[in-house]
């Protein structure tokens, strides 16, 4: 099993390359337009003001540090992608649909206050999005047995004795299975759920 010593951040600030970045716009490309189709633009528009984030991400990741608080990534992500919908609006001269509020100034000040509901919203979104694509990339470096021990007790929240019985395996397996799978996660993860 290939282990990351860095994150994808820490990664693509140092030594970027296509592949990490290739990587970056496949986890979070889809997450952005999901967000801006249902909370503000037509998926016409979407496309463009996703490109113009990622834009900005490549641009200014470089400047970006983590603090050592959780989620500061997702809250940059977020602030970024405020800022480019505020600019988009204004550049098409247009009112935007808004579902979450009557006037579309009110979702980007919710986006911007990170205390808010939809701040909070897309915190929760961000972090099981990015959790489900990140175990999608990491399940083929793990036997298949090894992987359904993990996805019972962890995902399916079934017991360790169960699983264990399923599989015809110790629950001392069971749990060494589980643990191996989460430190992969979290290695993965690290900087892009959170920051610890």
């Amino acid at each position: 099993m290939a282990d990351t010593s860095a994150s994808l951040l820490d990664q693509l600030r140092d030594h970027p390359d296509d592949a990490l970045w290739k990587r970056f716009v496949e986890l979070y490309s889809p997450l952005i337009r999901h967000w801006l189709g249902r909370h503000t633009l037509a998926s016409s528009d979407a496309d463009d003001v996703v490109q113009e984030v990622l834009t900005v991400v490549v641009r200014r990741l470089p400047e970006f540090y983590r603090q050592p608080r959780t989620g500061a990534f997702r809250a940059w992500l977020r602030t970024v992608t405020a800022n480019c919908l505020r600019d988009f609006w204004r550049s098409q001269r247009v009112r935007p649909r808004a579902t979450v509020a009557s006037d579309f100034q009110a979702v980007l000040e919710q986006l911007a206050d990170s205390a808010s509901g939809l701040s909070r919203q897309w915190d929760e979104e961000h972090d099981q999005f990015v959790t489900h694509k990140l175990l999608d990339t990491i399940r083929p470096e793990f036997h298949e047995r090894t992987w359904r021990a993990f996805h019972g007790v962890a995902v399916d929240g079934r017991s360790p004795d169960d699983v264990a019985k399923e599989l015809g395996v110790t629950v001392n397996a069971v749990f060494i299975a589980k643990s191996r799978v989460l430190g992969r996660l979290r290695s993965e993860a690290k900087g892009l759920i959170d920051d610890t």
